[in-house]
């Protein structure tokens, strides 16, 4: 009876490959980068101390481009880097119902408005076109620099983001 013997050489080598194998660089994934989404309120209280340009994702809890922007778009590792360095990521519901305060005024929920009603907050900052999803970019002083509507690949909205980072 024969027994089937593996080379020695081939032992050192796999050990060779194994012990000198450079770690693969490491790729973010979903669960281990996210984007660093604040509240309408944290992010004004964050512009006080630090002012930034900010992103804020006007959605509703209905909305389907909207969820899928949150499944594939806001999960993609190079959109998650450039946001996080350059804005204040704000998730805003259209159709929440606490006061926000913004430029010294009080905005208000209103029902019977829209849908399902509407908080005054996004119709100031979607200029009263009301689409979900839309985007709006607010420069350091709080200003609309640009509005944005629409589902966004993560390749479009990095171009976009890149974009809007650059203006002063």
């Amino acid at each position: 009876m024969r027994k089937v013997v593996f080379g020695t050489g081939l032992l050192i080598a796999l050990a060779a490959i194994f012990a000198f194998a450079q770690p693969a660089t490491q790729v973010k994934t979903a669960s281990e980068a996210k984007i660093n989404w604040l509240t309408w309120e944290e992010a004004m209280e964050a512009m006080e101390k630090n002012p930034k340009k900010m992103f804020v994702d006007v959605y509703t809890d209905w909305c389907g481009w909207c969820k899928r922007m949150d499944a594939s778009t806001f999960t993609d590792g190079d959109v998650i880097e450039f946001m996080n360095a350059n804005f204040y990521a704000v998730k805003f519901n259209a159709e929440s119902t606490p006061d926000q305060q913004y430029k010294g005024n009080t905005l208000s929920y209103r029902e019977g408005t829209g849908r399902r009603g509407v908080h005054e907050l996004a119709v100031v900052l979607l200029n009263r076109r009301l689409g979900y999803p839309s985007f709006v970019y607010l420069d350091e002083q709080q200003n609309s620099l640009k509005i944005s509507p629409g589902y966004k690949t993560p390749d479009v909205l990095l171009a976009e983001l890149k974009a809007m980072a650059a203006v002063n």
